[in-house]
């Protein structure tokens, strides 16, 4: 061994010094750089993890969140096409009332107008016998040359009536 020392030039408390050295500079390195080094690189790591596990968590609350939405849209079109079919039903009983309606209203009007006429029928028959029994009375006066009055005409009545 000493000749590999005395070949190499290596002097064993220059080695010693020198290890010595190291401990302390591996040791002040290791305390005040490479484990805070290492605490940072962890923290960072949970931090990585943290928000890998967060972004799963979102991912997932995203995917629900959708179901739920395209569910919920499903649902408001089933409700709206049932409101529209109600309302659609509601129109067409209010269609039918007021057609029911108008057709009342057209036979009452009718059978107003139909009433009418036959009071206008009965009242110009009654002008008209009226005025045809002036006529009459007026004719036969001229034919016979004399004012009638009751008693005349009871007497042509009978005469004629024989």
């Amino acid at each position: 061994m000493e000749s590999v020392i005395s070949t190499f030039h290596m002097y064993v408390r220059l080695l010693v010094a020198q290890l010595i050295n190291f401990a302390i500079v591996f040791f002040v390195l290791y305390f005040f750089a490479f484990k805070p080094l290492v605490k940072v690189m962890a923290d960072r790591s949970e931090k990585i993890d943290k928000s890998l596990k967060d972004a799963d968590a979102i991912e997932k609350r995203l995917a629900l969140t959708e179901r739920e939405r395209a569910e919920i849209i499903t649902a408001a079109k089933k409700q709206a096409n049932l409101i529209i079919e109600e309302a659609d039903k509601r129109g067409e009983v209010r269609k039918g009332e007021l057609i029911v309606k108008a057709k009342e209203e057209i036979g009452q009007v009718i059978n107003n107008e139909k009433a009418k006429l036959i009071r206008e029928k009965a009242e110009t028959l009654k002008e008209i016998k009226k005025e045809v029994a002036e006529l009459v009375i007026l004719t036969v006066e001229k034919l016979l040359n004399e004012k009638m009055n009751g008693d005349k005409d009871r007497e042509l009545i009978k005469k004629l009536v024989k």
